[in-house]
Formats: structure tokens, C-alpha cells, sequence
């Protein structure tokens, strides 16, 4: 499975940006965004299981809003009120029952204050 990533770039603060994640193929039970800023570990954005169920990080509840298009493959991460510390990779990931999983290559997201 193929993960392509796209939609990052520089924004100023309180900016948006839609990320963008191309799946080559159907049927994983969840999909999600992750990020990593310089010097800290990745951490989890936004999960969608299949059904359409989101989840979210503290940070990223009341701005951020995740969606998977299952007709078209496309998992998207909608970014509202960018803050600087929101400046990372962003990557996203697919599960597939049981125990597959596959990431894309990341996108990066800047926010200059």
C-alpha cells in the first residue's frame, strides 16, 4: 500500500491548510495523521476508523478536522487556526486488519508567527 501526502507548505499564524493523503488502495480499518516537530517524537493528530468515526488529540480537537473519502482513497486533514507550534512532518497512516500498517512519506507544515 502507497500512502502519497500532500497540501503542506508555509503559512502565517491563524492560517489554514489542507493536508491531503492518497491511498493506493481501499479497505483499511482506520487511517490517521501524525506529526513530528525538529527534536521531539511523532505523535498522533487525528484518527478516522472506517466507518467515519473520528478521533483527535487535545490539540488539535477544536481546529483541526480529519475525513476519509472512501470512494476516492483520500484521507484529508483540514487545519484551521495554525499556530507556530503546529510546524512539523505531517504523516499519515493506514491500518489494515489484522496487524498491517504503512505511512506515507510526510508533508511539512510551517507556521511562521
Amino acid at each position: 500500500v502507497q500512502l502519497q501526502a500532500s497540501g503542506g507548505g508555509l503559512v502565517q499564524a491563524g492560517g489554514s491548510l489542507r493536508l491531503s493523503c492518497a491511498a493506493s488502495r481501499s479497505g483499511a480499518d482506520g487511517m490517521a495523521w501524525y506529526r513530528q516537530a525538529p527534536g521531539k517524537e511523532r505523535e498522533l493528530v487525528a484518527t478516522v476508523a472506517s466507518d467515519g468515526r473520528p478521533t483527535y488529540a487535545v490539540f488539535a480537537k477544536a481546529r483541526f478536522t480529519i475525513s476519509l473519502d472512501k470512494d476516492e482513497n483520500i484521507l484529508t486533514l483540514r487545519m484551521n487556526k495554525l499556530e507556530p507550534e503546529d510546524t512539523a512532518v505531517y504523516y499519515c497512516n493506514a491500518h489494515f486488519w489484522p496487524d498491517r500498517e504503512y505511512w506515507g512519506h510526510g508533508t511539512q507544515v510551517t507556521v511562521s508567527s
